[in-house]
């Protein structure tokens, strides 16, 4: 085919394209009016109610606006060059209407192309190749008496009081649900309290039990979801006054895998608006060790309501720092898996190169229990791997490799953060992160979050979320839509180099290490690690002069959680603050 038939033909393609799919709809622009509904298979249909056309003639673009897009854009053309595009500008533009004109695009559809976190030909590198986690769990001792006890146990007790009958699930969750009542009003934290669901599962995980058929250390357990992970027939909101109303038609991938463990469904949890900050629609969520501040987000109920003993443990997701920021805030313990670990259909997409599914708990043990159950791919999620999860609890941390910067700890903090590493076995090594673009890295979260709400956007709706400051949503769906496709492309393929220099950094033969030791918020990481795909686990260090807790970060080899869960637990040891409860809630 020569030049002037392979245009023609695609000037012709055009403008078919164009007018098929103004015929189908019988407009060729978008909805004024939009209406959020929940089908039976928990598919979200945005329903156009109103339409009203524009041609797909340039839409009234002149030389002028082509000089001035093309400030935001980064690039000068010429004017001759200008004067070209204008005359087929009207083609991209047929383009774009012609998608709109299609129809609004189910949420739970994902892009084309899929994240992988591996890099192609390699393989995952694992210090930690065997052991189950839900075995060789240690000796939990005797069940308390006192409720209060009882509310700030871990996990891995609890399970194993339930399961020989020391205590009922019955009791455990009513007191969960007492608890959440009485220390909401202070903390916000809870969206929808799942009482009677909650009571069914526990009466049935209590007759089990008693039948000598346990499912796990997780079974009779009371949990809670951050409010954007689907639950049949109950509310999920997302944090969000535009979706305060919306019920899921089916149980997210999560919900499934923990019904499955046993595990008791306690509470919707507060989300910060579309999975951004610790302000939903009915108020801010706390930090439970100072109830004047914020918890952070998004993961902000999840996060404090756990920190608060008010539940054994929830979910959280990530994007970037939604996991890591509010345990870092509230003294939580949280595990970020690798990407694709955990199977995300029936949570509220995001950024779906970019979100997560990990566990918030009060131990380090814990977040490997929970992470176990949900451990697995679903077909519905593309983005999803069968990766196993090993993991020996009774396996000890001697001897793995831990890198830091020694400039990361120079104060007295630090410093005992790095002994407390030492006492624990491992040996310290300095590294030094290598230099990396790392600005790009936020072009796929923007472009990619803009598009998952463009219906808000679209249609106004956006003006409905509380929060409205410039660093909010709202502000950034806006503008990501002036971020040129060719960028995004680009961003993409930085994004590929800084997955190839981490992957050296990491696996290097002669520098090998087996985790990275940092401040959660040092020298970019938590960007980069959340754009390359690598899991993270964060622990309380300490507490800081104002009573609130600090903590510290653990990065790890992509699908090798169960090192971390080695080093983070003979740390957690070592320091010795987990116990410390917050005087809000005792």
């Amino acid at each position: 085919m020569n030049r002037e038939q392979d245009t023609s033909d695609r000037r012709a393609f055009i403008a078919r394209t164009a007018t098929l799919a103004a015929l189908g709809s019988g407009t060729a622009s978008l909805a004024s009016t939009v209406r959020q509904d929940s089908t039976d298979d928990g598919d979200d249909k945005t329903l156009i109610e109103h339409a009203g056309g524009s041609g797909s003639d340039g839409g009234g673009i002149d030389l002028d606006t082509l000089a001035e897009a093309e400030k935001l854009a980064g690039i000068d053309f010429t004017p001759s060059e200008r004067e070209q595009i204008l005359r087929t500008i009207g083609e991209q533009r047929a383009l774009l209407e012609a998608r709109l004109a299609a129809g609004p695009l189910p949420g739970t559809l994902p892009p084309a192309q899929i994240f992988r976190a591996l890099l192609p030909g390699t393989e995952p590198e694992r210090a930690t190749p065997d052991g189950d986690p839900w075995s060789n769990l240690p000796d939990p001792g005797p069940c308390p008496k006192d409720d209060l006890d009882l509310a700030f146990a871990p996990v891995w007790r609890l399970g194993q009081w339930l399961r020989d009958g020391e205590v009922t699930s019955e009791r455990l969750t009513r007191l969960a649900l007492d608890r959440l009542r009485r220390h909401d009003p202070e903390l916000r934290c809870v969206i929808t309290l799942t009482e009677e669901l909650a009571l069914e599962q526990a009466t049935r995980a209590d007759q089990e039990l008693r039948n000598g058929d346990w499912r796990g250390p997780l079974h009779g357990v009371p949990w809670g979801a951050k409010d954007l992970i689907d639950t049949a027939d109950l509310p999920t909101t997302w944090g969000a006054e535009p979706f305060r109303d919306r019920v899921a038609g089916s149980d997210a991938f999560v919900v499934e895998r923990l019904r499955e463990a046993g595990a008791v469904l306690v509470a919707k949890l507060a989300v910060g608006a579309l999975a951004y900050g610790d302000l939903w629609f009915d108020g801010r969520c706390r930090n439970p060790f100072d109830t004047e501040q914020g918890s952070s987000g998004s993961s902000a109920g999840s996060a404090s309501a756990t920190a608060a003993g008010l539940i054994p443990f929830t979910l959280g997701t990530e994007t970037y720092g939604s996991i890591v920021s509010p345990c870092d805030r509230c003294g939580a313990t949280g595990l970020r898996p690798t990407f694709g670990r955990v199977a995300r259909n029936g949570v509220m997409a995001l950024c779906w190169s970019l979100d997560k599914i990990g566990p918030i708990c009060r131990s380090v043990l814990d977040t490997a229990l929970v992470l176990r159950a949900i451990n697995g791919s679903d077909p519905l999620d593309p983005s999803s791997v069968d990766e196993p999860f090993t993991y020996d609890p009774a396996a000890s941390a001697e001897g793995l490799r831990v890198g830091y910067d020694p400039a990361w700890f120079e104060d007295p903090a630090g410093a005992r953060v790095l002994e407390a590493a030492r006492r624990a076995g491992v040996r310290t090594v300095e590294i030094e992160v290598p230099e990396m673009n790392t600005a790009p890295l936020l072009v796929p979260l923007f472009t990619e979050a803009a598009a998952s709400f463009e219906m808000l956007t679209r249609n106004d709706l956006d003006d409905r979320l509380v929060w409205q400051d410039d660093a909010a949503w709202p502000n950034t769906f806006r503008s990501s839509w002036f971020i040129p496709g060719v960028e995004a492309v680009q961003a993409d393929r930085v994004r590929r180099q800084v997955m190839q220099v981490m992957h050296g950094f990491m696996n290097d033969a002669e520098t090998r290490i087996d985790a990275v030791l940092c401040p959660p918020f040092v020298d970019n990481l938590l960007l980069v690690t959340n754009a390359t795909g690598h899991p993270s686990l964060v622990l309380r260090s300490g507490f800081g002069a104002s009573g609130r807790p600090t903590s510290i970060t653990l990065i790890g080899r992509l699908f090798d959680e169960g090192t971390l869960c080695r080093i983070g637990r003979a740390m957690e040891a070592e320091l010795g603050v987990q116990d410390r409860r917050p005087e809000s809630t005792t």
